[in-house]
């Protein structure tokens, strides 16, 4: 292959690049040391991400050869990571066509290798009875390998990583429901991979020699049923134990419903997928370590996929998580292109206040939030609510603070944490109630027009199972009150501290 005698980087073509696998490994590629041009039919899409100064985008679209083929000039590697799931009943020959087209435009421009992301089917499942979406991935396979070009087809099962359909799915349906009546398939077995390691054997495919041309199974080391994915996730989530009843009259397209009922994703992506779980998908092989090898503790077990896809709540990255984020810091880690049903239940109130008073002012405010200063709002409220926390055992209000105006992070403050502080722009602080999920408060200041400021309040709360779910919506009509008397009340003292001493204050609500 061009490139691999001398060890240099190779010019990659990545096709899908703002979707769940296409934008977590164009970074990947970078960091092996390639060139990467992006094909996307929406270029703009991809400018926020962090690696965008860093590869090229070109705009184009698969199914439409004249775009391919500048797209395609002076490639040695093309990624085909599209599928036309979710844009309706014609999805198999939408992704017959691209496939075709694709494949006779990267054997004219002269590309070494094409390396696709498939779907693992059942070997002994004739490919007319698979479903839809399966039969659809192993046609697509199929075809690229028939290209002409040599083709690396990776096989995998249900994807383990923030982001990822199936495993949206597996979050949703795991966190929402303690006790689930389900189909038959939550039986079926399954080889689920983590993202990681996904990533690790495509970018590894791309130094393949020239004779290989085939598929290859990739999985994890577990091979367990859908029903045992559910009770580990919960595990692993901190979830109690799910009762989970199965029974046979639950049809997929019953299932794809119900699916629809308890999660966000969308029908015309459940059904699919909900369709395929009756087939079994378990590795045959494993002959793609002979190419990319397995290091220590390589692929990831199930349960160790499932710590990293779930690890950004457990550390709190608030302002880099789910459909926030900007910059990801492990691939399985939300992107900004992911769909917005993606990266579980999260529950915000945002209050934004234009502040007549400099950003110096409004910071001395916010840093000396709570203690003998209170919360801004609503005070019986707050009390209360540190009355109900120490009742069930936890700290309340009682701690205070350990300096009257400055914090740093790490210090107790009533019963929240300073989780982080950009002096003069954010605090950050870390709900230590006890509450059904994390949750955080920030804080934001900025510089506004003619010396004022703008204020900007952010409550973030992660559900966890149904009580979480049950306790925002139960909370949730008092915000008003709550937080945003408490937004309103913070731009007041602001410029209560920068009026002349004749202007009397609004008292606070």
């Amino acid at each position: 292959m061009q490139n691999e005698e001398t060890g240099a980087g190779l010019r990659c073509l990545v096709t899908g690049a703002t979707g769940y696998i296409g934008g977590r490994l164009v970074p990947e590629l970078l960091a092996a040391g390639h060139t990467v041009r992006c094909l996307a039919r929406t270029p703009e899409k991809l400018r926020d991400h962090p690696w965008a100064d860093r590869a090229e985008t070109v705009r184009g679209d698969v199914t439409d050869a004249q775009s391919l083929r500048p797209a395609l000039r002076d490639i040695d590697v093309a990624y085909y990571l599209v599928h036309a799931l979710g844009t309706g009943a014609g999805f198999e020959g939408t992704d017959r066509e691209a496939a075709r087209t694709f494949g006779r435009e990267a054997r004219a421009a002269g590309v070494r290798r094409i390396v696709y992301l498939g779907g693992l089917t059942p070997p002994d499942v004739p490919e007319a009875e698979l479903s839809p979406h399966l039969r659809s991935r192993a046609e697509v396979g199929r075809i690229l390998l028939e290209s002409g070009v040599p083709t690396t087809a990776l096989r995998a099962a249900v994807i383990i990583g923030s982001g990822s359909a199936s495993f949206e799915m597996l979050r949703y349906l795991t966190e929402r429901l303690p006790v689930m009546v389900t189909p038959s398939w939550v039986s079926t077995r399954i080889q689920p991979i983590a993202v990681r390691d996904v990533l690790r054997y495509l970018v590894g495919s791309a130094r393949m020699p020239d004779e290989v041309n085939r598929s290859f199974d990739i999985g994890g080391p577990d091979v367990i049923t859908y029903r045992d994915m559910m009770q580990r996730y919960a595990q692993v989530a901190g979830l109690p134990h799910r009762l989970i009843l199965s029974v046979p009259v639950l049809t997929p397209r019953l299932s794809s419903h119900w699916i629809g009922l308890v999660t966000p994703v969308p029908r015309s992506i459940a059904r699919p997928l909900a369709e395929s779980l009756r087939h079994e998908v378990v590795c045959h092989e494993h002959d793609i370590a002979r190419y990319v090898p397995d290091g220590p503790g390589q692929p990831f077990p199930f349960s160790t996929a499932l710590t990293l896809a779930l690890q950004q709540v457990r550390e709190a990255k608030v302002t880099t998580r789910w459909s926030s984020a900007s910059t990801p810091g492990i691939p399985s880690d939300p992107l900004p292109t992911d769909p917005d049903w993606a990266g579980g239940s999260l529950y915000t109130d945002v209050r934004e206040r234009e502040v007549d008073a400099p950003p110096e002012a409004l910071w001395r405010v916010i840093e000396g939030i709570g203690g003998a200063h209170g919360w801004y709002s609503f005070p019986l409220a707050w009390a209360v609510r540190g009355w109900l926390d120490r009742l069930i055992g936890g700290v309340g209000l009682r701690r205070g603070r350990r300096d009257a105006e400055r914090l740093r992070v790490g210090d107790s403050l009533d019963f929240w944490r300073v989780e982080e502080i950009e002096p003069g722009r954010l605090l950050r602080l870390r709900a230590e109630m006890r509450l059904p999920g994390p949750a955080w408060l920030e804080m934001h200041c900025e510089r506004g027009a003619g010396g004022r400021s703008h204020y900007r309040q952010r409550a973030v709360f992660h559900p966890r199972g149904l009580l979480g779910h049950l306790y925002w919506w139960s909370v949730s009509p008092f915000h008003a009150v709550v937080f945003g008397g408490m937004a309103r009340n913070i731009a007041r003292a602001a410029a209560k501290a920068t009026a002349p001493a004749r202007v009397k204050t609004p008292p606070l609500d």
